[in-house]
């Protein structure tokens, strides 16, 4: 007799929904202070103190985490999103020369860079605000979409330029997939909210010239660095930590989940993002888990060997939140059996059962470590991973989840 599988099972989904609740009640402590969201410890306290950097993608992720809990139900969250949307427009957004500062304190900006990372979680925050019925969303969402469309968007390539200084003055001549990555998903969010072609016709060239082009070229594997011409540089090493060589399992996992949220929003007319969803998902867990020890190593080689063997949490939920989109999709085995493995090994080694939260990298004893990561940073790929196998099939997060 064949075994209900463990994502179908209803003792689970309640398990993933206390789960979610509990990733919310240790993360919201990261509110309430007189400036931006706090980095949070180990033990759930405030990290840093008063001359705190607040990143621009934390201030985002944190708006658009809370505006899902409040669109599903939980209490107490608009405090939190409406401290976001105020932090971000009142001290990350330039009002003299626009777009927003990658990093401030509570005194101003404190790294006076643009980035395209940082400005798609903007319009992130921007799209979820307004689905959770935030009044500061509707003027965030149109300033948003303006600076990136005179200064971040390509239309000759179809995907978006890097770095700026404050000025606007682009920086380096590099071209990344993964900004491009997280633009497609804000791009499908705020064209879910806004019923605006022009947001889901960017995600589609920019997953096409990432995923469908250069991806497939690479036997399913995602290309991270590019010259200004979009030509893969397979020697770059840039930075070690946001920036490494190699090609990135994680990634790999988080586009496998995008792609077939944007083949349903696109009308289910496009099958090589299925195709490629596939494809991605199955090189990233036969090439980038580690057998012995379990988790996904952060890094490969070209010759698809570790490169860096270090564990982190977040490649771990991008496999949780893949896997049940592509069991929904398919209800093959395959994925309810990764879905299940990934979730094992996050229960065993990742989820932080004394003080709240998920330990953000392992060392090779499967001891929490701080080689990357200041305690806790974050609350978004884990509540998602919560999330999403919940959600009812063909139900996009960026959707209207207040009837879920």
């Amino acid at each position: 007799m064949t075994q209900t599988p463990m994502i179908e099972r209803p003792f689970h989904r309640d398990w993933l929904w206390r789960e979610a609740c509990s990733l919310l009640a240790f993360h919201s402590r990261s509110a309430g202070g007189p400036a931006g969201f706090r980095t949070l410890g180990f033990d759930g306290a405030p990290l840093l103190g008063a001359d705190e950097v607040f990143q621009l993608h934390d201030t985002t992720r944190m708006i658009h985490c809370f505006a899902l809990a409040h669109q599903l139900g939980v209490p107490g969250m608009t405090a939190g999103i409406e401290q976001g949307m105020r932090f971000l427009w009142d001290a990350h957004r330039d009002a003299q020369a626009g777009g927003y500062f990658y990093g401030v304190r509570a005194d101003g900006p404190a790294r006076t860079d643009k980035a395209a990372y940082g400005h798609a979680f903007v319009l992130l925050a921007a799209a979820s605000a307004k689905r959770a019925g935030d009044p500061a969303a509707d003027p965030l969402l149109a300033d948003i979409t303006a600076v990136i469309d005179r200064h971040f968007w390509d239309d000759g390539f179809g995907a978006v330029r890097e770095d700026f200084d404050a000025g606007w003055t682009e920086i380096g001549a590099y071209r990344g997939q993964n900004a491009n990555m997280h633009m497609t998903e804000a791009l499908m969010a705020a064209y879910d909210v806004t019923g605006n072609a022009g947001y889901l016709a960017k995600a589609t060239r920019i997953a096409d010239l990432i995923v469908n082009r250069n991806a497939r070229a690479c036997d399913w594997h995602v290309a991270e660095h590019f010259d200004t011409e979009w030509r893969i540089d397979r020697a770059y090493a840039g930075d070690p930590i946001f920036r490494p060589a190699g090609t990135t399992p994680g990634h790999a996992l988080e586009w496998s989940r995008l792609l077939v949220q944007l083949w349903q929003l696109d009308g289910r007319r496009a099958g090589w993002m299925v195709e490629a969803a596939q494809g991605l998902f199955a090189n990233a867990v036969g090439q980038g888990w580690d057998r012995s020890r379990g988790g996904f190593v952060y890094t490969l080689d070209w010759d698809h060997r570790p490169l860096q063997p270090i564990r982190l949490f977040w490649p771990a939920a991008e496999g949780i939140a893949a896997a049940a989109v592509l069991w929904q999709l398919e209800r093959d085995p395959f994925y309810a059996d990764w879905y299940e493995r990934i979730w094992e090994f996050a229960a065993a080694r990742l989820i932080d059962r004394e003080h709240g939260g998920w330990f953000p990298e392992l060392d090779d004893d499967d001891r929490p470590s701080r080689t990357i990561f200041a305690g806790k940073p974050d609350l978004y790929h884990g509540f998602q991973a919560c999330i999403v196998p919940l959600l009812p099939a063909g139900t996009c997060l960026s959707g209207d989840l207040a009837a879920i």
